[in-house]
């Protein structure tokens, strides 16, 4: 019997070392395939390495994890990036870079590029977990690898334009003037969109937002309040 027991003992450690080693050399190759996937990307034809000549914007997908360097309005240079994950998604809109700095703090890499969002910190940062990028993996800032965001930091100037797209939020309250938040730029894209409001979506609820609003409820015959609610939400056919 104890001879028996040995036995599967044995064979069972067997069984889940093979088992480990195997799992490890998926983890290896998928992080490999990674790499070499963002190795090609930057290697790609198309990806320069000199300074865009033009005005300097920049475009990030959340959903594609991309960051775009746009020179007049025409795409220079894309790299891979990291963004929020669901619990703590990167704020989409339109932002401008506000900051720039070195070696901001643990985990921040070697440069940051802070952006203007008004409900929290976020902004372009290098990163210590350079296997992370290309995945939804931060607290929602845009994350690069250390030579990438080396390069921008050098062609970004503070004021640049940041439009982040691909984002999604949830629209669940009543907005109105002074209101912060995600849902207000969901609102406020909107709009644009439907070429009530000019300004750029930076998540305020102003005045010019306001009236962009009352503009619309009175063209749709619905009460001029300058407030959004559920059935100014279906209007704009925005479901909340």
């Amino acid at each position: 019997m104890l001879r028996t027991v040995g036995v599967f003992l044995r064979r069972r450690t067997v069984y889940w070392g093979l088992a480990s080693l195997v799992l490890l050399a998926l983890a290896v190759s998928f992080a490999a395939a990674d790499y070499l996937d963002e190795r090609e990307l930057a290697a790609a034809p198309g990806q320069p390495s000199s300074p865009p000549a033009g005005t300097v914007s920049l475009r990030i997908n959340v959903a594609k994890r991309t960051l775009e360097v746009l020179s007049d309005g025409r795409l220079h240079k894309t790299y891979r990036v990291a963004v929020g994950r669901n619990q703590t998604p990167t704020p989409f809109g339109e932002w401008r870079v506000v900051w720039k700095d070195y070696n901001w703090g643990t985990g921040f890499g070697t440069r940051w590029m802070g952006l203007n969002v008004p409900w929290g910190m976020f902004g372009i940062h290098g990163t210590n977990k350079p296997w992370s990028i290309g995945s939804f993996a931060s607290h929602g800032c845009i994350r690069m690898l250390n030579r990438d965001v080396e390069e921008l930091f050098e062609w970004v100037p503070v004021g640049t334009m940041t439009v982040i797209e691909g984002g999604r939020t949830r629209l669940n309250r009543v907005l109105k003037y002074q209101s912060v938040g995600p849902d207000v730029v969901t609102v406020q894209l909107k709009l644009k969109e439907l070429g009530y409001l000019e300004d750029r979506a930076d998540g305020i609820f102003g005045l010019q937002t306001e009236e962009a609003v009352r503009r619309f409820q009175q063209d749709r015959d619905l009460e001029a309040n300058g407030m959004v609610g559920t059935e100014v939400l279906a209007v704009l056919g925005l479901k909340p």
